[in-house]
């Protein structure tokens, strides 16, 4: 062997490498959705635990392969992802800033992300937060009402990324109008 061969097979993933790839893209697909960089991180941390001496050439070539073979499995798209996660989120009561956050952060371009952001309704969101944390209309009879209190749950929708103006029709609503619009659009 020669030095030019022993280089060229640093480079190259060998082909138990590259089975090793396609069932592991296999179990981790099938187990959840996932989008193209998580994929491509977990094979290439798993890869280096897996393959004493492997190169980061070799690693960054089993990333790229299990990624396109999870494209022609039709199993990864970070489009689909990107929909169907904002749409979970937003009836989870989260906001269009927080939804947007988490998938730039799992690696989603910001086009995609505005593109599934754009039918997300911040107001029926903070509707079902206020809900889900009793604040404003779905607040119990029983607890009074005072400034720290207020400002307690203003804080909550702020933190959760939703604007001032919405916390604060969410809050100046009638529990039998909110009740009615959620009604309205159960799953939206």
């Amino acid at each position: 062997m020669t030095v030019e061969e022993g280089e060229i097979e640093a480079l190259v993933p060998t082909p138990r490498m590259l089975a090793w790839s396609r069932n592991s893209t296999l179990y981790r697909l099938s187990r959840r959705m996932m989008t193209e960089r998580e994929l491509s991180d977990a094979i290439a941390r798993k890869s280096r635990q897996k393959f004493e001496g492997i190169s980061e050439a070799q690693v960054k070539a089993l990333s790229a392969a299990a990624v396109e073979f999870g494209r022609t499995m039709l199993a990864l798209d970070d489009t689909a992802y990107a929909e169907i996660r904002t749409r979970s989120s937003a009836r989870g009561g989260k906001s269009k800033r927080a939804i947007g956050r988490k998938l730039i952060e799992k690696g989603i371009d910001r086009e995609i992300v505005q593109q599934a952001l754009e039918e997300t309704d911040d107001f029926h969101s903070a509707l079902v937060f206020a809900r889900k944390r009793a604040f404003g209309p779905f607040r119990r009879p029983d607890v009074e009402v005072d400034d720290k209190r207020r400002a307690k749950e203003f804080s909550a929708f702020a933190r959760n990324g939703f604007g001032f103006e919405i916390g604060r029709r969410v809050m100046a609503m009638e529990r039998e109008e909110a009740e009615e619009i959620l009604a309205d659009r159960p799953f939206v």
